[in-house]
Order: C-alpha cells, then structure tokens, then sequence
C-alpha cells in the first residue's frame, strides 16, 4: 500500500462566516505528520508508521474545506462548550435554570448549534511542530451562562506522539464545561475499513450507565461481567453485537468508561488501542476522570481519497469529564468559578509492535 499524500493547504482556505479557515501541518523528526485545521480545531490527517516504518493517515477527515462543512460535524473535532449530552438541554446553576439549545432530538450535544466543532478558531503555527488556536464563546451563546475563552493546542513530539493542551476560562460569571478531542481513529491506515478487528484495552473497572438516547442515568456499574469490560486486551468487535441491554440501547459502544484516580493534573495511561494487521499501537494518556468509548455506530459519508465512511469504520477515545453532569450532583463537577481555569491534556502517542500477533 502506498504511504498517503499530505493534504494539499490550498483546499482548505476560505473564508467561513467572514473569518479565515487554513490548514497546518506539524512534523517531527522522524516523519509523523499531522493536519489541523482552524475549522473546529479539526484533526484532519494523522500519519504514523506501521511495523515496517510505512506511513499511513490514522484518522478519519476530509480532502477539502468543503467536505468539512457537508460531513460529519464532529469529526476530528476539539469539542467545546460541552462535551456529549445534557439531557433535555436543562441544567440548573446555583438555583438558576438554564435552557441550551436543542440539536439533538430534544437534547443538547457537544456545544449544541455554535459548539466549537461549528467555529472558527484564531490559530497561529509557533514552530515546525506545534499550532495554537483560540476561541471565546460569549455569554448567552446556546444559552450558557457566562463567557469561556478557549485554548487548545497540538504538538507532535519526536517520540510519535500527539498531545493536547487545553484549558477553558470562567471569564465573568459562573458556567459549566467539558473539553475533549473527537478525533475517529482507524490503525489500520485504510479509510473505510472496519475497526472491529482493533484490540483496545481500557483501564476501568466502572462505566456510566445510558438510556436509549445515550444520556447517563446517573447509575455508576462495575464492568465485570459486561461487554463494557475492556481490561484485559479484546478485539472492539468481539462483543459489540451482542444482546447486553446496553449496547442494544445505543447500538453498539458509546459509553463512558470511568478511569481510576491518580495524581491530580497529572496525566495517566487510560487507553491501548491495536491494530493487529499494521503492528500499529496507540496509548492514550489523560488528565481526564473519564473516557468515551464511541464505535462510529451511525458514521456515514464520504471522507479523504474518496474513502466510504460507514458504521464502525472509525472509533473514537475521547478523555473527558462526565456528560450531563450539571444534573447528576454525584458526578464530578463541571462548574467554573469566574477567574477558574479548566485545563486538560490529551495524548495520543504512537508506537509498533515488530511480529503479528
């Protein structure tokens, strides 16, 4: 298989509610490379080596700013204000209700209409391998209290890895925030091809249980015994069609995994993802008391190379507090105090395994 082209920057400049979209590339020393556009903060192309040092693009995107705009809203995305659902787009505040908007049947979903995976971010390249970007969400936007300035970062070190540093500002009046990557990761370099085959392991013994519109129900169950049970190395399609009540409710994996504690601000080893025909491996390391677990059940579209997107062809590990949280008091807190920080880093580090196993 061809290692794949970078992607051209000329067919990601524009002008998108009079604001300027461009495309930046940041490379280590050894040939990884990724694409980031300030549409979203988008993770467009990720090119890591296999067992046989070939390159090839992990992540699912598009070929041109106006693929970005017809496709999936939230691929490859830096998910701001509000990371997955708050049901019914209601929470209260310090005895305050507030009322989101509405972009997900009767619920709230990532942000909701102007979430920053809508957004163009200000964006400034500092070096070779690392971009900047910055957003700030006014009060009353979506209905949320109080103004966040956003700031998100990506660097590709020269040990494979690709972090993100982010950090969301209370800037005058009290508010809520959940800050993740919604990058669709597929090892095997192929875009279109199934994911089931990858071997995650996933270091927690508690998840999050859903309803039917995959919105906790505020319940916390140990996965022993579950097919959310990811501890020791199993194939994400081992279990996935089977007739758990959780996965049919949903149709497959979209669960929060709970991650043990560790030190504060410190990030920890929350993830493994493999791909077993590549050699591929991807740790995730996170600040975040959480992971969502997302088997691209409803993907669909056409993405980079003409690349047929559908179910399961990508999945996302997005390190992230709770989702609706504002209205589960036992959960961890999303509130911001005005001058609070909520800061965060991601890490997607890369490596290869050197025989099949």
């Amino acid at each position: 298989m061809p290692e794949p082209t970078p992607l051209d920057p000329a067919r990601f400049r524009a002008t998108v509610g009079g604001q300027t979209v461009a495309l930046y590339t940041l490379r280590n020393r050894h040939g990884m490379a990724a694409a980031i556009t300030n549409h979203g903060a988008r993770i467009e192309q990720l090119l890591a080596p296999d067992r046989d040092g070939r390159l090839g693009d992990v992540v699912l995107g598009h070929d041109c700013i106006e693929q970005v705009l017809a496709g999936q809203a939230s691929m490859g995305a830096f998910i701001a204000r509000f990371a997955g659902r708050i049901a019914q787009g209601r929470f209260a505040l310090d005895g305050q209700a507030h009322q989101l908007s509405r972009n997900d049947g009767p619920h709230h979903l990532h942000g909701g209409t102007n979430g920053s995976r809508f957004r163009v971010f200000e964006a400034r390249q500092t070096c070779a391998s690392s971009v900047e970007m910055a957003l700030v969400f006014a009060d009353g936007e979506d209905g949320y209290p109080g103004t966040l300035s956003l700031r998100v970062r990506y660097c590709v070190t020269d040990d494979n890895a690709l972090v993100i540093d982010y950090a969301g500002l209370a800037a005058d009046r009290p508010t809520i925030a959940n800050l993740t990557s919604h990058a669709f990761f597929n090892l095997s370099g192929e875009g279109g091809s199934s994911i089931l085959d990858h071997v995650l392991t996933v270091h927690a013994d508690r998840f999050l249980e859903v309803d039917a519109a995959a919105i906790p129900t505020g319940r916390i169950d140990r996965v022993v015994g579950t097919p959310l049970d990811f501890r020791r190395p199993t194939p994400i399609g081992a279990r996935i069609d089977g007739t758990h009540e959780q996965l049919m409710k949903v149709g497959g994996y979209d669960h929060t995994l709970v991650l043990p504690g560790g030190e504060p601000g410190a990030p920890r080893h929350a993830a493994t993802l493999h791909h077993p025909g590549s050699g591929r491996v991807m740790a995730v390391w996170s600040t975040e008391p959480a992971l969502q677990l997302y088997s691209g059940n409803h993907l669909q579209g056409i993405g980079k190379g003409g690349a047929v997107y559908g179910p399961r062809t990508g999945v996302c590990l997005e390190p992230q507090g709770y989702p609706d949280a504002p209205n589960h008091p036992h959960f961890p807190s999303a509130v911001l105090r005005p001058g609070q920080w909520r800061r965060g880093r991601i890490v997607y580090r890369f490596s290869s395994l050197p025989v099949r196993l």
